[in-house]
């Protein structure tokens, strides 16, 4: 008698495991790394962030419990077009049903289109445009990380919360490679921070030349719009020291962002997580989460589910998602240390702030996503 007993147990498990798996296309969930790996964000990004969406995989626990996940990855070459056209080919032919990372706003703004023309899922963790909550936002895409509106808000805000007023600014070409008659004016204007509204190579040249002209070791600090941890290894403590920015994530702010760097950063040639690594992982974990509790993983269906379920994960905590999918979480206005003040390799940042979750990004109400009623 209790053998037939376990025997219609079981089967009763099999039917209703079947019945999960069936909802699921192809019988598998299939992600899509899209992501820079041979250029200027490969090592914020790239290798990195499939081995986040990788470790998250394994860390779901989902493939032990009978949902079967495939990941691959592709390089969008920094060129909206040839994403587009990777985001299409995944979707029509490879059957992928989620793309993640995906740095640079041209490229995920043509991704996120594509998404929505497909029905699939698209979560961002590495482009920077606040539009993808905005006026180009699409009940397909989910914003993790950052975005423009948080890092210029974050950065100027708790500044001038911590002390101190604006006394003026000037205004610089793009791609310039001598900024030191700007910098010569900031200089001479005393003022207790100087603020860089660039990025990437423009921001790196005005720090070199800034430790050049000796601003910081003069009394004076950097503030940074945009900047990673991988781009404060690449310059150096010695140069980049004293520099301010926002950041959503440190790897050594707690027990749990250290653990995670520790198994992370062996696997992708020491280079600590940066916080668009912590996002793909962070996103793949609670995409997996929706697709188990929906049992079916409808890109469309899918996100809806992400925005009702409570994020909840080791690098960013309890959090939402609102419904222009901007994810919100708090952000930390970080300082670059001195040299003298670095204990262990990649030990760079000290906290000056946390700004509350409520506070870190665009109000809802401001974005003009259509999405907002």
């Amino acid at each position: 008698m209790l053998l037939k007993k376990t025997a219609a147990a079981a089967a009763v498990a099999a039917l209703v495991a079947t019945g999960a798996q069936a909802q699921v296309s192809d019988g598998v969930v299939k992600i899509g790394v899209l992501t820079d790996m041979s250029s200027l964000y490969s090592d914020l990004a790239g290798a990195g962030s499939v081995l986040a969406a990788r470790m998250a995989i394994e860390d779901s626990g989902v493939q032990k419990r009978g949902l079967k996940v495939e990941l691959i990855s592709a390089d969008h070459q920094n060129k909206p077009d040839v994403g587009s056209g990777i985001a299409r080919q995944w979707y029509d032919v490879d059957k992928v049903d989620a793309i993640f990372d995906t740095p640079n706003s041209g490229v995920a703004l043509a991704v996120s289109q594509v998404t929505r023309d497909k029905g699939k899922a698209f979560i961002v963790s590495g482009a920077a445009s606040a539009d993808l909550t905005g006026k180009a936002c699409s009940p397909n895409t989910i914003h993790w990380t950052y975005d423009t509106w948080m890092l210029a808000n974050g950065t100027g805000n708790a500044i001038v919360k911590t002390g101190g007023k604006v006394l003026g600014k000037v205004r610089v070409p793009l791609n310039t490679q001598d900024f030191s008659s700007f910098l010569l004016q900031a200089q001479s204007s005393k003022a207790k921070i100087i603020g860089l509204a660039n990025a990437g190579g423009d921001t790196t040249n005005s720090i070199k030349q800034a430790a050049e002209f000796g601003i910081v070791k003069g009394g004076q600090n950097l503030a940074g719009l945009l900047v990673f941890l991988t781009d404060v290894h690449a310059l150096g403590l010695n140069t980049a020291q004293g520099l301010i920015f926002t950041e959503t994530f440190y790897w050594d702010r707690d027990e749990a962002s250290r653990a995670f760097a520790k198994r992370f950063a062996p696997q992708d040639k020491g280079i600590h997580p940066t916080m668009i690594h912590a996002g793909v992982y962070a996103g793949v974990l609670h995409y997996l989460k929706a697709v188990e509790a929906l049992k079916g993983d409808d890109g469309t269906k899918v996100i809806a589910k992400m925005k009702e379920l409570p994020t909840d994960d080791p690098l960013f905590g309890k959090g939402t998602i609102r419904v222009d999918g901007r994810k919100i979480h708090p952000a930390y206005l970080v300082e670059v240390k001195k040299p003298s003040e670095s204990k262990a390799p990649w030990d760079y940042y000290k906290i000056r702030a946390t700004i509350p979750a409520d506070q870190a990004f665009r109000p809802l109400a401001d974005g003009g996503c259509p999405l907002v009623k």
